[in-house]
């Protein structure tokens, strides 16, 4: 493999814990095995696990009820799963109504001061909503409209790849059904503003239906479930998780900065997990590295009416 690979090749372990059913010819990387950080509880009746965001220490989970009207956040400690709600600071409730669908998170630090910017999924004034958090309180320092030649956009997926002193540069990922090549865009931040347009430029597109998963074509990945987005600095690289019931599907994209055109992604490194555990459901909601592992988030169900499985977790047997 090429040294600018995120993953390396290992041999699929199976877990007493979570068993998973795995292809006998393995010819790619694959991370079969996690472990459990925390459960996530649900708060204020908030039992759909969304959006995901990886800081140093911590990760911050975005959940909703089920007709988005509410939604809350989660703050885990890594070292040993400690889960807070956390607080709105405007309302002093534990839980927020301006954040949509909450389909993805991301960090950054600025001034010093810790910051969470959150893809709601909507289009207008609260498409992309910029939260400031200190410990377990947040409050909302507003929202911006983000454009695409004029006509508003609704983003499903978020992650910083570049900041400088005046702006943060960030991926988007845009909800669009199940086209085979779905298109990633760019936009800047400024650093000091809470508000206002931000105008998002189309950069490249990502090639789904014909991803190589263990060295073949998965049937019907077009109609799997796409969610979040991941991005790792050191390799850049774009993490696209997919799902349809009990199957997850990482598929990673490498020089995610400065592709252009239609790119397909690595066939050595997307890999897949197949959950017996959670039979009903196993949905990996969105995913990032940090320290060197690689988190997520997921809604995990035995069935319909199950909601007391969501969960942190990283991969074993990852490195960067």
């Amino acid at each position: 493999m090429k040294s600018r690979n995120a993953f390396k090749r290992i041999i699929p372990i199976l877990l007493i814990t979570a068993a998973f059913f795995l292809p006998t010819a393995v010819v790619a990387a694959y991370y079969n095995t996690y472990s459990v950080i925390a459960t996530i509880p649900n708060g204020n009746k908030c039992n759909r696990a969304q959006g995901f965001a990886v800081g140093s220490s911590y990760v911050y989970t975005a959940k909703c009820n089920d007709d988005e009207s509410k939604q809350v956040i989660y703050r885990t400690k890594m070292s040993d799963g400690v889960t807070t709600i956390m607080t709105n600071g405007d309302t002093s409730n534990t839980y927020t109504t301006s954040l949509g669908h909450a389909n993805d998170m991301d960090t950054c630090t600025i001034d010093g001061k810790y910051h969470l910017f959150v893809a709601t999924m909507k289009t207008g004034s609260e498409s992309f909503i910029k939260l400031r958090y200190s410990g377990n309180t947040y409050t909302q320092l507003g929202g911006y409209t983000l454009k695409h030649n004029g006509e508003n956009i609704a983003v499903s997926g978020a992650k910083k790849y570049a900041k400088d002193d005046k702006y943060i540069y960030f991926l988007f990922f845009v909800y669009n059904g199940t086209e085979s090549a779905v298109g990633v865009y760019k936009g800047q931040v400024p650093m000091a503003s809470n508000s206002g347009v931000i105008n998002i430029t189309h950069a490249f597109d990502i090639d789904i239906s014909s991803a190589l998963v263990n060295g073949a074509t998965v049937s019907g990945l077009n109609n799997f479930t796409r969610q979040g987005i991941g991005y790792i600095a050191s390799t850049d690289q774009l993490l696209v998780p997919l799902t349809n019931k009990n199957v997850s599907i990482i598929l990673v994209y490498d020089n995610a900065s400065t592709a252009t055109g239609t790119i397909t992604a690595n066939p050595d490194l997307s890999f897949r997990i197949t959950s017996s555990s959670y039979p009903y459901l196993f949905e990996i909601e969105g995913c990032d590295e940090t320290n060197g592992k690689l988190y997520f988030n997921c809604n995990r169900k035995t069935n319909s009416s199950d909601i007391s499985h969501d969960a942190i977790c990283f991969f074993r047997n990852f490195t960067t």
